[in-house]
């Protein structure tokens, strides 16, 4: 059972990525059901996952708290600044959608928080408690093979691909975006997103994008000074959508001080 235990900088919090675990192991698995019928493989999956994890942590890298975060289902604010944010995804698979409520029924049942928050992605609400730990001094463990959280590492704040067993430092960052982790939502910005929705700059991809924003430093200055770009095609579109590319700034931008309802206190192991 969780515990309440005051954060400092003594602590490590574990933030796991729910949701992403739930696609991982109803990918992983063949289909099973209980007997009544009712689909259990992502259940099943994402326990195996979650027990491994705990067990695989009971030794150096012990958390001092830990929490699994899960998108709240139906939008988010997201998709009040860009309607189409993630539109184009077909809905969730018929015998998954029964199997969230399990899920986050077992989460409990391992006695770990089990967090989500209408409005929001988890994510937003990993940046939020990530935050929230560095400020007291604590070292933050995000448990996620998700990109978009890159944007939080720093010295004291890693990811961690358990499927891959690879932690994800400043130079993991680097090596993925030719960017620092501070950068990330300036590269995010101008490549876009197929997979959220996320538009970007047409005919941007990663690798122009991460060698614009090292030579102009942000977004806003790279947009500001558009005309001085020599290739004709890049200059106009970086003129022409430059409104999209602000939309994409606010949509990969991570909210870190979203009013959330449980304290890091609570998360105590």
């Amino acid at each position: 059972m969780a515990i309440e235990r005051t954060v400092d900088k003594t602590s490590h919090v574990y933030l796991i990525d729910g949701s992403g675990y739930i696609f991982r192991a109803y990918h992983a698995l063949p289909p099973l059901t209980r007997s009544d019928g009712t689909p259990v493989g992502a259940v099943q999956g994402f326990c195996n996952m979650l027990w491994k994890l705990l067990e695989d942590l009971k030794g150096d890298e012990q958390p001092s708290h830990l929490a699994v975060i899960f998108d709240y289902s139906g939008k988010s604010f997201r998709n009040d600044i860009y309607p189409q944010y993630k539109a184009h995804r077909p809905p969730a698979p018929e015998d998954l959608v029964p199997q969230f409520s399990i899920i986050r029924d077992a989460t409990r049942a391992f006695g770990t928080p089990c967090i989500e928050m209408e409005g929001f992605e988890a994510d937003d609400l990993i940046a939020t408690y990530t935050r929230q730990a560095e400020a007291k001094g604590a070292k933050v463990t995000i448990v996620s093979s998700d990109k978009d959280l890159m944007q939080l590492v720093d010295d004291r704040v890693t990811l961690f691909d358990t499927m891959k067993n690879k932690r994800i430092d400043v130079a993991g960052v680097i090596e993925k975006f030719g960017v620092g982790p501070d950068k990330v939502i300036e590269v995010q910005s101008l490549m876009g997103d197929s997979s959220d929705n996320v538009p970007g700059i047409p005919g941007i991809g990663p690798k122009t994008a991460s060698q614009l924003i090292g030579e102009y430093g942000d977004l806003e200055t790279l947009l500001s000074r558009a005309g001085e770009i020599k290739q004709t095609k890049r200059r106009v579109n970086l003129i022409e959508f430059a409104d999209l590319a602000r939309i994409s700034r606010d949509l990969v931008t991570l909210k870190t001080d979203v009013a959330v309802e449980n304290s890091l206190d609570e998360f105590g192991t």
